[in-house]
């Protein structure tokens, strides 16, 4: 009223000067402006009365509801009780609280402010009566009904105050609806115990009838309260949080980043603190995840997946926490990347730590075609997922216990390898997004153009299986190239792994790396050692075959060495006959150049290497320097034979092995092979087969890797992005953020994939790959105005 006296002054005063007419507006605008006010406030209070009388009639209604429900029970026939007691308490209901509620009603009803008062002396003046000694102890203590009756008629009178003038706040409008649930509270305490009189129902039965029926004090008509929209800062903070990823790539520290997005929403002035209560102790992110829900529900907008049902931690069930193991290979395809990661998946699934997804690229029908043996190929994954789990169960001898996922591939004939088409770890949910191992993680990353590993999973663990280095260098202009990749691969393993396994010595010196064979044999191949020895035995011949090799036919796999060293040395190993098993690319010219030099060697389609036919061979020969560690080496060993392999880093872990002979010269490579030849291996021992074995790779990959030291951190609050980095810079987090900005850069050019080697369209998979694999088109997935 004093800011209208003044306006009005001021603008009383502006009319002098300016005449009557404007004189004569100003009064007219004030007095239009007054009857505004006045109407809108009379229409206020007009809704406050109604709202009291509604509050009044609900409040007389329950009452009336509650005296009911007892008369109509004490009415009921009874079974015989302690004399006095039943009539006593009837007596008490009749003459003692329908009077009083009749007067009180008058009163109420009335409106006035003293008849409420005298109202309320007329409910302080209620009593329960003492029981005649001996009567039952059990009757309906009704102190916490009066308690309830205060608190309607003090808040009555509050709200015709706050009508006529009063300067209560808003916010106490329920406080009537605390002080019941405070009565029920106490009215519950003093019934625990009590017993049911004749047929009257108990204390616990009224409360619970009366607090069943007060549920309408409590609600609101649907669609009185409306959702604010979001303002500018809630706006601004969600747009920065979404843009985390780029912000990383940026170099912009993600606690700066979080406490923006605090700054921001903590200017709005919506509360959620009733909500955010249920939450913990989470920060305000979670606050803002409630407020944009909430707006989004009141304009009906749902969705079973996105952004509002990702959880803003990694949820964990039954205390598990989860790996996702990626490979580049998948079986049919008989390679290291496909058969090790398998294993390594079956294992690690066998603690109830954790739970393993095994990912896997999927090829279309035309590259399957060109990679798996015997022209097989597959209408499905799910078909597909079919045949490598029979296979798996078929040399275990535990049920496995994982999932198979696939991710788009295509098969690049210059590489002979698998590459990934599009963002491969967008294919591991989020909600799964734990732990990573990447299965050769320079492979996975040459080209990777998408999610940041170490960004979108707590710990992600790199294994080495192959020597890039050594293949590239026999290429045309090989040295050039292998510069280039040394520095890639030091560029990928850098910026998206946080731990780095190589198998052997004979792999590049990687950023974070650490030298360690996390590989087993199947635990068929033990058993089949374990039959030989037993034959051997028993006095039957273990061994009918002499020597043999089985490897993929490419130059690469060892074979320029093999036909090397038996043209060099044919005079010395005269009578020496090599079987040798495989398939590939170079099978035609591997066997016409032996068949130029004549040597005596015969050539058989590539197998399993526990194929029956291959049991009865003596001696593994294996003169490849270009393996990084040799599964079928370690296979031929855990069958009892010999193998005579080259003294390479590759081939460390088996030289303490008795039945691993080595050579450095051909001379020692003749020296060694006629040994073999004309002696029997020895037994391996208990030690020497638990070293081969699954088990020991699978503890000494927990070892290594500090895999046991992330599982055994609690469940609780792990976050799906890492842990926050240390208040002061880390000048190596800098480079290793700024390496993967960079590379995310150049590998989203498709000019410059092409330039390095890259499939054309790999960037993102295509149309068959979406109808292979139900997937959205890419347009669909990522828009164009999507980070």
């Amino acid at each position: 009223m004093e800011a209208a006296a003044a306006a009005a002054a001021s603008m009383t005063g502006a009319g002098k000067g300016g005449g009557d007419a404007g004189a004569g507006t100003a009064l007219s605008f004030l007095s239009r402006g007054w009857r505004e006010v006045r109407d809108s406030a009379s229409a206020d209070l007009r809704l406050m009365r109604a709202r009291a009388d509604s509050l009044r009639t609900l409040a007389d209604r329950e009452l009336e509801q509650l005296l009911v429900s007892a008369s109509t029970t004490v009415a009921a026939p009874a079974p015989p009780v302690a004399a006095g007691a039943p009539i006593a308490e009837v007596e008490f209901v009749r003459n003692r609280i329908q009077p009083r509620i009749s007067e009180l009603r008058r009163h109420y009803a009335s409106g006035d402010l003293a008849d409420l008062a005298i109202g309320r002396r007329v409910l302080e003046g209620w009593a329960v009566p003492t029981q005649p000694r001996g009567a039952t102890t059990a009757r309906v203590d009704l102190s916490g009904v009066t308690a309830i009756r205060n608190a309607l008629v003090s808040d009555v009178g509050w709200r015709r105050a706050a009508a006529w003038g009063g300067d209560a706040e808003e916010d106490k409008e329920w406080e009537v609806v605390r002080m019941i649930r405070g009565g029920l509270r106490e009215l519950e305490r003093r019934s625990q115990g009590s017993e049911i009189l004749g047929g009257l129902p108990g204390p616990g039965e009224l409360v619970d009838k009366f607090k069943s029926s007060l549920k309408s004090f409590n609600m609101e008509p649907l669609g009185s309260k409306e959702v604010p929209p979001l303002d500018l800062n809630e706006i601004m903070a969600n747009l920065v949080r979404q843009s985390g990823p780029f912000l990383d790539q940026l170099g912009v520290r993600r606690e700066l980043r979080d406490k923006l997005v605090e700054t921001l929403y903590s200017r709005q002035n919506h509360s959620l603190s009733a909500d955010s209560s249920l939450l913990g102790d989470d920060s305000s992110t979670d606050e803002l995840d409630l407020r944009i829900s909430s707006v989004l529900q009141s304009t009906g907008y749902h969705t079973d997946d996105g952004l509002w049902n990702e959880p803003s931690k990694y949820e964990v069930s039954d205390n598990k926490r989860h790996v996702a193991i990626v490979t580049t290979a998948s079986l049919p395809w008989m390679t290291g990347t496909a058969v090790n990661p398998l294993f390594r998946a079956a294992y690690l699934a066998r603690s109830a730590k954790q739970d393993v997804t095994l990912v896997v690229p999927w090829l279309c029908k035309s590259d399957q075609e060109l990679v798996y043996p015997n022209s097989m190929t597959f209408s499905s994954p799910e078909e597909q997922e079919t045949y490598i789990k029979k296979w798996l169960e078929e040399r275990l001898g535990f049920e496995s216990n994982f999932k198979i996922s696939f991710y788009p591939g295509k098969f690049s004939k210059e590489r002979r390898s698998i590459i990934p088409a599009g963002d491969t770890s967008q294919f591991i949910s989020s909600r799964e997004a734990d732990i990573a191992i990447l299965e050769e993680p320079e492979h996975l990353n040459w080209y990777h153009h998408g999610n940041r590993w170490t960004d979108k999973f707590n710990h992600v663990v790199g294994v080495v299986h192959t020597n890039y280095l050594e293949y590239i260098k026999r290429e045309k202009n090989g040295a050039v190239q292998a510069f280039l990749v040394k520095h890639i691969n030091n560029w990928v393993t850098r910026a998206y792994c946080d731990k780095v396994l190589r198998l052997s010595a004979a792999t590049q010196d990687l950023p974070k790396s650490i030298v360690c064979n996390v590989h087993g044999v199947n635990p068929k191949f033990l058993k089949i050692g374990d039959k030989l020895m037993a034959d051997r035995e028993n006095g039957q011949q273990s061994f009918s075959k002499g020597a043999y090799f089985l490897g993929k036919m490419v130059w690469a796999k060892g074979y320029r060495e093999l036909l090397g060293l038996l043209d060099k040395r044919r005079i010395d190993l005269q009578g020496f006959k090599l079987d040798v098993y495989g398939s590939g690319e170079d099978s035609h010219e591997v066997q016409s150049t032996a068949k130029k030099l004549n040597l005596n060697v015969n050539f058989f389609k590539g197998r399993d290497h526990a194929d029956d036919s291959l049991h009865g061979y003596k001696v593994f020969i294996n003169p490849s320097i270009s393996d990084v560690l040799c599964t079928a080496t370690a296979e031929a060993l855990a069958m009892g034979k010999f193998v005579v392999c080259a003294e390479h880093p590759s081939n460390e872990f088996f030289m303490s092995f008795p039945n691993c002979l080595t050579y450095r010269t051909p001379e020692e490579f003749v020296a060694r092979v006629n040994e073999a030849m004309a002696r029997e291996p020895q037994p391996l021992t208990a030690e020497q087969r638990y070293n081969l074995s699954w088990e020991a790779a699978t503890e000494r990959f927990m070892e290594y890797s500090d895999l046991d030291k992330v599982l055994s951190q609690p469940a609780e609050g792990v976050h799906r992005n890492k842990a926050r980095r240390a208040l002061q810079p880390n000048l190596s987090d800098i480079m290793d953020g700024g390496l993967a900005f960079a590379h995310h850069c150049l590998t989203g050019n498709e000019a410059l994939r092409l330039a390095t080697g890259a499939i054309p369209g790999t960037r993102d998979y295509d149309k068959q790959h979406c109808v292979d694999m139900g997937l959205l088109p890419p347009q669909v997935q990522h828009p164009v105005y999507g980070w």
